[in-house]
């Protein structure tokens, strides 16, 4: 057994993203010393602070990584976990720093992480906890809108990033871009319409462009278009429940859903909708009237499927699983689903694999978009909303004439109304979706490249040595 492997024969989570960076290396001509640079965590941040818990002092650990600063600011999301632990935070902030660079997204890559449970501190000692990391942050220059952004990850949302923004503000008042210091923030506090389902509807544009594509569609033995194909998603969080909702409404059919305590399955489609609410209502998927349980959750993604859609943890599809994965498309909406070994094996069996550092960068554009609309003060739409409603107005005189047909008042409110925020959040990343897809499959084909992972990290590091190159550092 390698020493990267663990007793179960996986490669760590951050060996994984190693292995995959090496493979795509074979494909670029550049000095070694060069990509080991690239691939190298230029900044790790670990750090143990105290915090007064009812009667009790706790030492919390903490960090923060930031693993490229070829493009400023960091950029890269906080998650509370107990399983947090550097190889994690490192591993993670590599992704970003690949991720940002494919979808064009100008920031290094960068993450933190709190070992803690937040399902079992108060809202109170989470507040403290947040708001002393944050000051530690600051301490060390670890934070600022042309330094670090943070973002929700898992276990954080748009609390603690009030938090952090309100911490970060009082410590540094009079910042006029203070509210760019993080993204994922409410609405009410500069965060922007679209965002808490970014990555999920990021999954769905991709996979749909890829259902899109008849050459690759005719290599799995499926029809072109989304309406009818079976999918599998494992994970009903934030991108898992998003990423189905969005599938569910498009005309595909979800037939089976999964969480740590099991998975349901209805062959004929499950409603996502209905099926949220009674996990709401039982704090739990299992039992759901209209369909069947699964005790093991791992057995869920074996299943007869045409699209399966990892959405939780890492190395779910590993050696000893992958050979009994019966879907023809697996989209990684989870950050490192498949573990190498996983991948050859999917790869000889003739699944496509569209990989997280593509396939989940909904969140991180969007986070983009919200960043740039705090550094201009102003909201998306409001400078142009108006003005093209006046515009449609008048072109809606001019077709009325001319046809001599009056418009229903219906139609007229469709053609009317300008663009929202939300309108223009979405056509944003639904655009950088689509683009990053075809610049991948372009690469994928003109080099040979075996599978979409290793072309999009060829994508990736050939970004960031041109940036590199631009800056003058590389010779």
């Amino acid at each position: 057994m390698s020493k990267n492997q663990n007793k179960t024969g996986s490669y760590s989570f951050f060996n994984c993203i190693e292995k995959n960076f090496d493979k795509a290396a074979r494909f670029i001509s550049i000095e070694k010393g060069l990509l080991e640079q690239i691939k190298a965590c230029n900044s790790v941040y670990r750090m143990h602070f105290p915090v007064k818990i009812g009667k009790e002092i706790k030492v919390i650990e903490a960090y923060r990584v930031q693993h490229s600063h070829h493009k400023l600011p960091c950029k890269g999301g906080i998650r509370y976990s107990m399983k947090v632990n550097q190889d994690e935070i490192m591993t993670l902030a590599a992704l970003m720093t690949y991720k940002c660079a494919i979808v064009d997204v100008p920031f290094g890559g960068a993450k933190g992480g709190i070992k803690i449970d937040p399902q079992t501190i108060s809202s109170e000692n989470i507040e403290k906890i947040t708001r002393r990391y944050t000051s530690e942050l600051i301490k060390k220059n670890f934070i600022g809108p042309g330094i670090d952004v943070p973002a929700p990850d898992y276990g954080t949302g748009e609390r603690e990033m009030s938090w952090i923004f309100d911490t970060f503000l009082s410590l540094r008042s009079g910042d006029v871009d203070a509210l760019a210091c993080v993204t994922g923030k409410p609405v009410s506090q500069g965060g922007v319409r679209g965002r808490k389902e970014a990555t999920g509807l990021g999954v769905f544009y991709g996979i749909r462009e890829l259902c899109h594509v008849k050459e690759d569609m005719y290599s799995v033995g499926l029809d072109v278009g989304l309406v009818g194909k079976k999918i599998i998603i494992q994970g009903l969080g934030n991108v898992g429940y998003h990423s189905a909702s969005f599938f569910h409404e498009s005309g595909a059919i979800i037939i089976a859903l999964a969480e740590r305590e099991g998975a349901i399955y209805n062959e004929k489609g499950l409603n996502v909708s209905k099926v949220f609410l009674h996990l709401k209502n039982n704090g739990s998927i299992l039992n759901f009237p209209e369909a069947k349980n699964i005790e093991n959750t791992e057995k869920a993604l074996e299943l007869e499927c045409d699209i399966l859609i990892p959405a939780a943890l890492e190395n779910v599809i590993h050696k000893n699983n992958a050979n009994r994965i019966k879907a023809k498309i697996i989209g990684e909406a989870a950050n490192g689903p498949i573990t190498p070994e996983a991948d050859e094996i999917l790869d000889k069996k003739g699944v496509i694999i569209v990989p997280d550092i593509y396939l989940n960068a909904g969140g991180v554009t969007v986070s983009y978009f919200e960043w740039l609309k705090n550094l201009s003060h102003v909201r998306y739409g409001r400078m142009e909303k108006k003005f093209r409603e006046n515009v449609n107005a008048e072109f809606l005189k001019v077709i009325e004439t001319v046809c001599k047909k009056k418009i229903s008042i219906e139609e007229k409110k469709m053609i009317l109304r300008g663009p929202r925020e939300i309108d223009l959040v979405r056509s944003g990343l639904e655009d950088t979706m689509i683009n990053g897809f075809h610049k991948i499959r372009d690469l994928k084909k003109s080099l040979k490249i075996e599978n979409m992972r290793t072309a999009a990290f060829v994508l990736s590091i050939n970004k960031i040595i041109d940036s590199y190159e631009k800056l003058g550092i590389f010779p």
